[in-house]
């Protein structure tokens, strides 16, 4: 074959091979042991909301080492790393870098023993209970997979490193400062959440609404104190907030659609001060759950109605009426676009095969990557589960030897080497399928 022929040989080659399917091989691009080290290392390294500074700096460095151009300090610790190669949609791919006040409890050799000063002026130690270390490892082993494959995408990549997700304050700090007006708007939006409740090298999802509307919530309960033994001259306001607790019982059983998820939960209650005396106060703190903006609006307005009915009742003056406050760690519930979605888990399916990837139940807790797809005009957005169990222990919980450990708690330890390997293969075969 002569050197003209040979050339066109290869060139039809090559076009039919960029064709072809995504294989596991095309997309081993990193050195995975350089990602569990990085992984190890944030493990060990932990920092609370806010707080994130080492964090943003370290994986702004990897990230402009490697090619992309970096910005740092959006959303005050955020950072945006972007990546164009040619045209063609962009794609967001976001992961949240704080960590949780929790002392860990999993014995590893690489397990925090960090301390910080929470916003409240406490030392409190410092865990990633949640695996927001694993997900920065995810977008970083993503970032060199496809800035090595630029041949085999077209568009611009933009990876987004999000803080103060804990504290559901993050997302709203980093759109505030100009996250799609300083940045190409996205096309698509990806994210991904490890969990314990799936074996290592396993993907879940939700289709529709995946995660709830969280809002955070305090009532101010007044009172006229006394002396205990005069009650008659007193209004009690420990005998009112308990009213009010158990009336609240009654917002989603009597007031919310049974077909309509609904939680309100009552975390905390406070006051008084000794055995013998009526307090002036006490205070309440509330979660609620919801799904539809509808059922949340609902449940805010008959917790007002409840509070202020019974602070009449039980003979308040108006400058003393108990207050409602809703504090500013309000997320969004997340929907997970069914069309983008199912477009999404095709190209994850294909790599790391159907077996692996199934579809789970919703789940009430919160996630602020939601606000990302409700800007106007809304994103098509897909926030996936990373099953982080190993393989051992998902047979021991098979055989009902033990019970999982799910994230937030003191012994939650993903099998790190499988479960961000699945994780970088599932995000980059996302990102090659939407790119290509």
């Amino acid at each position: 074959m002569n050197n003209i022929r040979y050339k066109k040989f290869l060139l039809i080659l090559i076009s039919i091979i960029s064709l072809g399917p995504i294989s596991s091989n095309a997309l081993a691009k990193y050195n995975i042991d350089e990602i569990v080290n990085l992984y190890k290392f944030l493990h060990s390294n932990p920092e609370l909301s806010w707080q994130e500074d080492k964090t943003a700096s370290h994986l702004a460095d990897i990230l402009e080492t490697d090619g992309y151009e970096v910005t740092r300090g959006v959303g005050k610790k955020g950072v945006v790393a972007i990546l164009e190669n040619g045209r063609g949609p962009t794609l967001m791919i976001r992961a949240d870098m704080d960590a949780l006040p929790v002392k860990e409890k999993t014995n590893l050799k690489y397990a925090s023993k960090v301390r910080q000063i929470n916003r409240f002026g406490k030392e409190v130690p410092v865990m990633h209970a949640c695996g927001h270390d694993i997900h920065m490892s995810v977008l970083i082993g993503t970032a060199k997979n496809l800035i090595s494959m630029k041949d085999s995408w077209s568009g611009t990549l933009m990876l987004v490193l999000q803080p103060a997700e804990e504290v559901g304050q993050g997302s709203l700090a980093m759109l505030e400062d100009g996250l799609f007006e300083r940045f190409p708007r996205p096309d698509f939006n990806l994210a991904l959440h490890v969990g314990g409740m799936g074996p290592a090298g396993t993907i879940g999802y939700q289709l529709g609404y995946a995660m709830a509307n969280v809002d955070s919530v305090d009532i101010i309960v007044n009172g006229v104190g006394g002396h205990g033994a005069y009650p008659h001259t007193t209004i009690d306001p420990i005998v009112l907030a308990s009213q009010i607790v158990l009336s609240l019982q009654t917002i989603v059983s009597r007031k919310i659609d049974p077909l309509e998820p609904a939680v309100v939960t009552v975390g905390s209650i406070h006051g008084g001060l000794k055995h013998n005396i009526i307090s002036e106060e006490v205070r309440l703190q509330l979660t609620l759950r919801s799904y539809s903006d509808e059922v949340r609006e609902k449940t805010i307005d008959e917790i007002k109605k409840i509070v202020k009915g019974l602070g009449i009742a039980a003979g308040l003056p108006e400058s003393k009426m108990p207050k409602v406050l809703l504090k500013d760690e309000y997320t969004p519930a997340l929907y997970n676009d069914p069309e983008f979605s199912r477009k999404v888990l095709s190209f994850i399916s294909k790599e790391i095969g159907d077996e692996n990837v199934s579809e789970i139940s919703a789940v009430m807790g919160g996630e602020d990557f939601a606000r990302y797809g409700r800007q106007d005009p809304k994103i098509p957005s897909l926030l996936f589960w990373l099953g982080g169990t190993s393989k051992e222990d998902w047979k021991k919980y098979q055989n009902n030897e033990i019970e999982l450990v799910s994230i937030h708690s003191p012994f939650f330890a993903p099998d790190p080497k499988p479960t961000i390997t699945t994780g970088i293969k599932a995000m980059s075969a996302s990102a090659l399928g939407l790119l290509k």
